[in-house]
């Protein structure tokens, strides 16, 4: 029998109103070999460089939103690999030769080049009726005082459901409010009704997320945190539910990159990923499908938070219409239409249009549960560790490996996988991220 594990209700949190957070890129990091300049417009054109939209179909149908939506100025866009806008940003403002007017990016990208970035607080104030959520505009001042980039667009991770799966929901359960325990009961009575083929599948396989399940959902769930809380009794507690709920996972995990494939294929009918890789599972039937949060654990629902935004470095050229640029972006319109053509969820208060694709709307139902649920914790990916952010991802993929796949003991394995974290934090001695305490140099307790 599962054990249980009880959610309390926790006070405030009134995290990411209406109309927040996906994403349906494949992958939110660039992966191009564009001009790092910021293109050549001419004469008062902004040059806009990012990290975003970089697989060929979605550039051009942002390119086609910026002709046909932003009307301010002409726009050059650029997606590059994000340490090509690493470089370009610290080597155009530090030789105080900027090229770039935009600098789009996740708030890892940007967080690295606060200083290099222009003080926007008279911008964000002018963007007042856009409805921003308070947490968003706190990240965006990269740990100071003023607003150093105005948000954009926001990525998370939901589940998906194949409506079949409901009929073994457990008695009274809500399956948009869940808890880990009820989710454990869901998918081992599904499996029992299903001839002992498991109806749960998770994104394991090499290519597979399932990385940012630990760091922005199991942890933070059971623990309150990710890095401080990396080996406590509370983490244990998480990771011997993990193996419990691995022993529900279809074999074939292992071998899953993401699970919009496995889901269509009928192989499983309920799983976890991003939502760029669950975006296609409904097909051309969503009417039998739900997207839902995902579950909470005895601190709270945890979850990743992705969020981009739009920063002018400093000493940019164009500077004024850059701003009228922004202003655009976060329009309700502009960010509606975003969301209809490369299925990036608007940061602001806006409605929903109500022509939305059938799997994004699904999905926005999913996000809007999550993330403006009471007991929401929101998690950050990793901020600041460059080159080491790999190693940081294998540590997490070790201790799944060995705790569910080779059933070594759970405290042994993370306070060996501790020792790891601390070398890396030692020597980069970075700040934490969300959700442990910001600010202060990460290590795990």
């Amino acid at each position: 029998m599962a054990k249980r594990y009880e959610t309390p209700r926790l006070s405030r949190r009134t995290l990411l109103g209406l109309g927040i957070g996906a994403v349906a890129a494949p992958a939110l990091t660039a992966c191009g070999g564009v001009s790092t300049s910021g293109a050549d417009g001419g004469s008062g054109t902004v040059n806009f460089m990012s990290t975003q939209f970089t697989p060929v179909e979605e550039r051009q149908r942002f390119e086609k939103i910026l002709a046909d939506k932003v009307t301010a100025a002409k726009v050059a866009y650029n997606p590059v690999e994000p340490s090509i806008f690493a470089s370009t940003i610290q080597s155009q403002v530090d030789a105080k030769k900027v090229q770039v007017s935009i600098a789009g990016g996740l708030h890892g990208d940007l967080a690295p080049h606060g200083s290099r970035l222009t003080d926007l607080d008279d911008l964000i104030g002018d963007l007042g009726d856009r409805g921003f959520a308070s947490d968003l505009t706190e990240l965006a001042k990269l740990g100071g005082s003023t607003t150093k980039y105005i948000p954009w667009m926001q990525a998370t991770y939901v589940v998906a459901v194949n409506k079949k799966a409901l009929q073994w929901l457990p008695s009274g359960a809500d399956v948009q409010k869940l808890t880990y325990d009820q989710f454990l009961s869901w998918m081992v009575a599904g499996r029992r009704a299903n001839g002992n083929k498991p109806i749960f599948g998770f994104p394991a396989g090499p290519k597979g997320l399932y990385h940012r399940f630990f760091q922005g959902f199991l942890l933070p769930s059971f623990t309150g945190g990710q890095i401080t809380t990396f080996r406590s009794a509370e983490a244990v507690t998480g990771w011997q539910y993990m193996k419990e709920l691995w022993a529900q996972a279809a074999p074939a995990s292992t071998n899953y990159d993401n699970m919009q494939e496995p889901l269509q294929r009928g192989e499983v009918l309920v799983a976890w990923d991003h939502v760029a890789r669950l975006v296609n599972a409904p097909g051309d039937k969503p009417d039998d499908w739900v997207m839902v949060p995902a579950p909470s654990g005895p601190k709270g629902l945890g979850y990743m938070l992705v969020v981009a935004g739009l920063g002018i470095p400093q000493g940019a050229p164009e500077t004024d219409r850059a701003k009228e640029v922004i202003k655009a972006l976060t329009s309700a319109d502009v960010q509606a239409e975003v969301l209809k053509q490369n299925a990036f969820f608007p940061v602001t208060s806006a409605d929903l249009p109500s022509d939305l694709p059938g799997a994004v709307g699904l999905e926005a139902t999913a996000v809007r549960g999550q993330q403006g649920a009471q007991n929401a914790i929101a998690s950050l990916p990793p901020v600041g560790l460059g080159a080491k952010e790999g190693e940081v991802t294998q540590i997490f993929k070790n201790c799944f490996k060995e705790i569910c796949l080779d059933g070594k003991p759970i405290q042994q394995v993370l306070d060996r996988q501790a020792g790891q974290l601390n070398t890396i934090f030692e020597e980069l001695k970075v700040a934490c991220w969300r959700p442990d305490p910001t600010g202060t140099p990460c290590r795990v307790a």
